[in-house]
């Protein structure tokens, strides 16, 4: 039940993510006094309307989106006279670039947003102070050293022997090397330390013999303060845009091509650093919330806000950036761009782009990733 209130809130959350991106869009052109004529969330076959003065707001049947149908940047519709100076081509520059700018624009400030509540109410998962996650009460059919000492779940390892605030892999790598050897260990439980004396035994596991003590290990989470969370979250977008950028000509260029040609047709398997869609994301999120890690929800939308947003302002028609690029070169040559030349490229771009999302989504389906939070 959990994963499903997880899967229903990503859904809700991307539809208003959309919703917030054209009202920018929205907004703006109002504010400037450029007629908006259409406001509409979903494509496809009209489910609902009405109209509030010179503006039809409504929702269609195809829920992948939503648009703003501004005055005057349809390049086959000519404005009445009347009309004119209330349409986008009749705005300065600096005005109609805003317009553009206003809808990916909200996707850094709602990744900034959901980084900073990431932040401060789940926090980050720390490299030290390994989290005890489950006890196991026998291993290898004795009484596992961990419940002998009386280690709990929720136990934080704040120390063992000499090692203070020990990773996650220090932790391992001493078990291992000190089987049937005690070992002291230091726990932080409700406030206070605790020592305890555990002896590491021979246990299976991937089929080789290794030392253990009986514990699964997590990562224990530090949520910070509201001023820390501003400017660590305004630290994590830039840090996020750098590796999106960083990756889209893998996910878009040859590598990334040839990798889905291989994950649809050559019979390979699906890895966790490989794209995923709306489909994935939402199951992605309904694991996070079924494993109990709900918080994370936040730090999958801040991630794809990011993405999003990245991707809408790459410089090709029809994205925003491909509006802000043909304003670049209006301003450049002092005169205006025929729109209408430029529709094939459009046509190439999207169908580029929807046939690749379909492939990601069957892929979502047939092929879903690794359950990251197992």
């Amino acid at each position: 039940m959990t994963g499903t209130i997880g899967i229903v809130t990503f859904v809700v959350a991307i539809l208003l993510i959309i919703l917030v991106h054209e009202a920018a869009h929205f907004v703006v052109a109002k504010r400037f006094g450029i007629k908006v004529e259409e406001f509409f969330l979903g494509f496809g076959p009209k489910l609902w309307s009405t109209r509030r003065g010179e503006t039809e707001y409504g929702v269609k049947a195809l829920p992948l989106g939503g648009y703003v149908r501004i005055a005057g940047m349809n390049p086959f519709q000519e404005p009445t006279p009347e009309e004119l100076p209330r349409t986008f081509g009749a705005k300065p520059i600096w005005q109609r670039a805003l317009v553009i700018f206003a809808g990916p624009g909200t996707h850094y400030v709602l990744a900034f947003l959901f980084f900073a509540l990431w932040l401060g109410l789940v926090g980050q998962p720390t490299n030290v102070s390994p989290l005890i996650e489950e006890v196991e009460a026998t291993l290898e059919g004795q009484p596992s050293p961990a419940a002998v000492a009386g280690i709990r779940p929720g136990d934080r390892i704040v120390g063992v022997d000499a090692i203070d605030e020990p990773t996650n892999d220090q932790l391992v790598e001493h078990t291992r090397d000190h089987v049937g050897e005690p070992i002291e260990i230091r726990l932080l439980r409700d406030g206070e330390t605790i020592e305890v004396t555990v002896t590491p035994v021979l246990a299976t596991v991937q089929g080789e013999r290794v030392g253990r003590i009986g514990v699964t290990l997590g990562q224990a989470r530090e949520p910070v303060g509201f001023v820390e969370s501003i400017t660590r979250g305004g630290e994590l977008v830039g840090e996020t845009t750098s590796l999106v950028v960083q990756s889209l000509g893998r996910i878009f260029g040859p590598e990334g091509i040839g990798r889905i040609g291989d994950l649809l047709f050559g019979g390979a398997e699906r890895q966790v650093d490989d794209p995923i869609g709306i489909v994935g994301a939402a199951r992605t999120a309904g694991q996070a919330a079924a494993s109990g890690n709900f918080g994370d929800v936040l730090l999958l939308f801040a991630s794809l806000n990011v993405f999003v947003g990245i991707l809408n302002l790459l410089p090709l028609p029809p994205f925003d950036g491909g509006h802000l690029a043909v304003l670049a070169v209006e301003k450049v040559r002092r005169r205006k761009v025929d729109l209408r030349r430029l529709i094939p490229i459009s046509l190439v771009v999207a169908s580029f782009l929807i046939v690749y999302m379909m492939a990601i989504t069957f892929l979502d389906i047939t092929k879903p990733l690794p359950n990251l939070f197992r």
